[in-house]
């Protein structure tokens, strides 16, 4: 897991340290993650256990009553109620052990507002016994997950006369009053002056009285920290059984690395805060909500140096978080940390999702593995999910070479190099060091000899962006050129300690770096140019849609805000800096929790749904100089990138109607996208909706056939009853009918309405966009503009790519067209099953380096020509705490063809012609465990031991129906593998494997 941001001292950024798959299915339904070690090795679980959380706890219990909160209100974790109730929590948790025959002092952690469960030292036997528990509904092993604004304000159109802060609050002093921020991350660094006491006497005093519960806790190590009426509570965990501090680290909420202060300034620190950066004055900053409360958590560590990420901590250390945040009264909770990809549901989410039932506002990063397709995480619909753009401070600077070419990137650096020597790194390695450190600029590796007087061209990639510029600064260089290799995008602003001009590999970097080769190059860098430049402009590292999850029918990230260069507190415990500029969805996901502090400052009784609706349908998708927003490669940005688009919070204080949703839609969605079987939902007692239909301020429709109609229930939240029209802007290729004509909406009640989308001529497979914006043209008061993005992907044909059965097996289908459809099957071919004894206390198997153990098995599979291989393991065949890797690499090679390496043992690689070094590694699991190697190699045809059915019939458009493989004298337990083509007489439309258990 990282913390989403690209800062000068960079951070790992990535997907979340991955939640196990069976931990993923294991919320409710009692199976277990793997933890490596032998059987005796004691380790930390987290445990939930039945019934709800008192977020959500709806009085089922006798002699217990309700303490979920009623709508719009906040949940009161402190409540006589909810006392008792949590009280009985903590006995139920105490009995679920002693039942398991476990000491309850093995007890870590007990969870009871948002997560109903604990955490608890074990044994993997006692884990899995546990999962046999009566009231154990899921069980994880805990996971350590690793870390991954000067002129925002103006830009947002919260400052001046008519500005939000102004119009809304009568100036800024007030922005923000009576609300709680609540931040997780790496803590806090309370001397700031953006966390300073604000003036005395508060108008909101008595309101934060009422729902402020928490505490300011000094810490052990460094110096004490201290709240005040600004940051009015500070909290630090780190859980038993997690390894040691580093020794910079301070036992205290006080923060080391700078992430989580930046991240509080920036979603409410204090306004008109002057700050400077190395030693140089950058402006004045200020938070979102200048006025709100900040409550700090931190729950991520500094890791030793040389790690592969700067910070990490444990999902228990977050869950409790999450939980302590809530019970301590919060109302917005921003978390700056990345998420899983896949999946809606593991620990931080389901302790997210009745945060978010019981009235608090979640914003999330949407991720920095942008800006390729189907990275966002955070893909629940129960998150705000923030994707960065930049904003419109200029730091143009131009390297001007000797041959007269001139390319402009970025550098905010002061002062201008006069013409000097040009040299590319990679040309003058020191004694020693390799040509590769070299191009990089790693510490120490550039001759100091060659670089004297020079301007030295350095590659990004591996070390930190500000550290390149150390090194040339070491070297004696006078100027570097900070050039992005190809394949990677974006520009960052950063803080150098020489000037510097970053530039993008196609427009200036693999210029400069040819040039820099021909004899006597020189160059010169400009002054920095501060005019405003055109913005927003999506960020290279914001993650994208569509999400993976339910295959993008719910339309993630949800909006976009500055992340780009942002400027806000740190931490000077590193480099003496109280500020600098840091870049991420990290950076932008804070803009979001304050804007949304700043909603339910001047309205209470919104609930985050509320607040969430109001910020998208009123979102930009144009920049400051009326062009539409582009993505990071020129090209123009669409909904996939943006979400709903740019936030513009002064209409969404008044935004006429909003799309709400609660626990039921939640789990509704869950049941249609097939995720709610691994939570242990019963998705009869629900509404059975498709993907599309939950109630969502935008619209997405990842596999239409033919046609969909698309259902939406909108409030009016005004005090007038109001008229609504609609205006269609329709996605290329499409037409698009909407039903009403004429929507009215009294006020403070709901009305319905349905979206029919029909293809023409789009492309199939490809995205296309538009959109449907609600407009009240009203008499006496402000007009309202209610607009959701539609985002749609037409497709000729819809079917799974994998079924499994036993016996037979079902393919469900829908045509896209009226003719025929056939079937047709190659296989069924059997596995080829080999046993392999493996144990734990094997050697690690390291992946950049192959090799057979006693932990690790290797088979070499030829798959003949117009074959397919498919080598893997089931989960079935082993215990929930078993945890087996498996890699492919082309035969006698280092070179990886495959690998499926999860954290279960349901791994499977599906590989064309080849011959492959097979290797399947028991990760974790029982000391001794047999591994059951499956080898299928299957051809074109039919074998004769299935049949398919129906093997030809008549569809038309939109139909749908079930092709069935049916086995016929398999083996019993043996597992064997076909394809089914699938066509309308004259091309393929789809090609499902099946997998058939005799």
């Amino acid at each position: 897991m990282n913390l989403q941001r690209q800062a000068a001292h960079r951070l790992a950024v990535g997907a979340l340290a991955v939640v196990t798959m069976a931990g993923l299915t294991a919320v409710l339904n009692g199976s277990a993650t793997a933890a490596p070690g032998d059987a005796t090795e004691i380790s930390t679980y987290i445990v939930q256990t039945a019934g709800q959380p008192i977020a959500t706890y709806a009085g089922e219990r006798s002699g217990f009553k309700a303490t979920k909160p009623g709508k719009g209100k906040k949940v009161d974790a402190h409540s006589a109620e909810a006392k008792a109730y949590a009280q009985r929590l903590t006995s139920d948790h105490d009995a679920t052990l002693r039942a398991a025959g476990i000491s309850t002092s093995r007890k870590g952690y007990d969870y009871q507002t948002v997560f109903n469960g604990f955490t608890a030292q074990l044994t993997k036997a006692e884990a899995a016994r546990l999962t046999k528990t009566p009231g154990v509904t899921g069980l994880w092993a805990n996971e350590t997950v690793q870390v991954d604004t000067v002129t925002t304000p103006s830009f947002l159109g919260l400052t001046g006369d008519d500005g939000v802060w102004q119009k809304q609050f009568g100036g800024v002093a007030n922005a923000g009053e009576g609300v709680i921020v609540g931040v997780i991350d790496t803590g806090i660094w309370p001397e700031n002056p953006a966390f300073a006491a604000l003036p005395e006497p508060r108008p909101d005093a008595a309101t934060i009285a009422s729902k402020w519960h928490g505490t300011c806790d000094a810490g052990t190590t460094g110096a004490p920290v201290t709240c005040n009426n600004k940051l009015i509570g500070a909290r630090f965990f780190r859980g038993a059984g997690q390894s040691s501090i580093q020794p910079v680290e301070f036992w205290s909420p006080r923060d080391y690395d700078g992430h989580g202060s930046h991240t509080a300034s920036t979603s409410a620190g204090n306004n008109n805060v002057s700050a400077s950066i190395n030693g140089a004055a950058v402006g004045s900053i200020s938070g979102m909500a200048p006025a709100a409360r900040v409550a700090a958590y931190k729950a991520l560590w500094e890791n030793p140096p040389g790690s592969a990420s700067e910070a990490s901590g444990a999902v228990s250390d977050l869950v409790a978080a999450i939980n302590a945040a809530v019970t301590d009264g919060v109302d917005v909770i921003n978390f700056s940390i990345s998420g899983s990809t896949t999946a809606l549901f593991y620990p931080t989410e389901v302790a997210f999702f009745n945060a978010a039932a019981a009235g608090v506002f979640v914003a999330a990063s949407a991720g920095n593995n942008g800006p390729g397709a189907s990275t966002v995480a955070h893909i629940a619909p129960w998150v705000a999910t923030v994707a960065a753009s930049t904003h419109p401070r200029g730091n143009q600077k131009t390297v001007v070479l000797g041959n007269g070419a001139r390319y402009t990137g970025v550098g905010v650096v002061p002062g201008a190099v006069p013409t000097s020597p040009l040299v590319d790194s990679a040309a003058i390695p020191a004694a020693g060091r390799t040509v590769a450190d070299a191009t990089l600029c790693m510490p120490g590796s550039i001759d100091p000899a060659q670089a004297a007087g020079k301007i030295v061209l350095c590659t990004r990639g591996s070390n930190a962006r500000v550290e390149k510029s150390q090194v040339v600064k070491a070297a004696g260089g006078v100027g570097m050129v900070l050039a992005n290799p190809a394949g990677t995008t974006g520009l960052v602003g950063d803080f150098h300690s020489v000037p510097t001009v970053h530039l993008e590999a196609a427009s200036g970097g693999d210029a400069v770096k040819a040039y820099a080769a021909t004899p006597g190059a020189t160059a010169s860098l400009t002054e920095t140019d501060p005019t405003p430049v055109e913005a927003p402009m999506m960020a290279g590292f914001s993650s994208a849609g569509p999400s993976l999850a339910g295959g993008g029918d719910l339309l993630k990230p949800d909006i976009t805000a500055p992340g780009v260069d942002v400027i806000a507190a740190i931490s000077p415990a590193k480099d003496g800096n109280n500020f600098n500029a840091e870049s991420g969805t990290s950076m932008s996901s804070p803009h979001i929790a304050g804007l949304a502090a700043l909603l339910k400052s001047a309205h209470p009784d919104w609930d985050p749904m509320t607040i969430k609706s109001a910020l998208m349908t009123t979102a930009g998708q144009t920049t400051n100089f009326g062009n539409p927003i582009k993505a990071s490669d020129g090209t123009v940005a669409n909904p996939l990138n943006y979400g709903s688009g740019h936030v513009q919070p002064g209409a969404a204080f008044n935004p006429g109607l909003v799309y709400e949703s609660g626990p039921v839609d939640w789990l509704a969605y869950a049941c249609a996208i097939g995720q709610a079987a691994s939570v242990g939902v019963d998705c009869s007692t629900l509404p059975v909706i498709d993907a599309s239909d939950m109630n969502y301020p935008s619209i997405s429709v990842g596999d239409l056939v033919g046609s969909q109609t698309i259902t939406r229930t909108v409030t009016n939240i005004t005090d007038r009853d109001s008229k609504y029209t609609p205006t269609v802007v329709a996605p290329a290729g499409f037409t698009v009918s909407v039903s009403p004509s004429v929507l009215k909406v009294d006020a403070g009640q709901s009305a319905t309405y349905k979206v029919t989308l029909t293809r023409t001529s789009a492309a199939l497979g490809a995205w296309a966009f538009g959109s449907i914006s609600w407009y009240d043209k009203a008499t006496g008061h402000r007009d309202h503009t209610v607009r959701s993005p539609i985002a749609v992907r037409p497709v000729a044909f819809a079917s799974p790519t994998e079924v499994t059965g036993t016996g037979s097996a079902a393919i469900s289908v829908k045509a896209g067209y009226t003719g025929t459809l056939t079937a047709s099957l190659a296989g069924l071919a059997p596995a080829t099953v080999t046993n392999y004894p493996l144990t734990t206390s094997g050697p690690a198997f390291v992946s950049t380096a192959p090799a057979a153990s006693s932990r690790t098995a290797k088979v070499t599979v030829t798959v003949p020509d117009g074959s397919i291989g498919r080598f893997g393991t089931y989960a079935a065949d082993y215990s929930a705490t078993t945890d087996i890797d498996v890699y492919a690499y082309n035969a006698g090679t280092n070179k990886v063809a495959g690998q499926a390496a999860d954290g279960d043992s349901e791994e499977l690689i599906t590989l064309g012609p080849g011959t492959y070094d097979v290797y399947y590694d028991l990760f974790a699991g029982d000391t001794l465990t047999t591994i059951k190697g499956h080898v299928f190699l299957l051809g074109t045809t039919a074998t004769g031991n299935a049949t398919v059915s129906p093997a030809s019939t008549a569809v038309t458009t939109g139909q749908s129906l079930s092709v069935t493989v049916t086995g016929s004298g398999l083996t019993s337990g043996l597992r064997y593998l076909g394809r089914v083509t699938l066509t309308d007489g004259t091309s393929t439309l789809a090609r499902p494997f099946v997998t058939i258990t005799g």
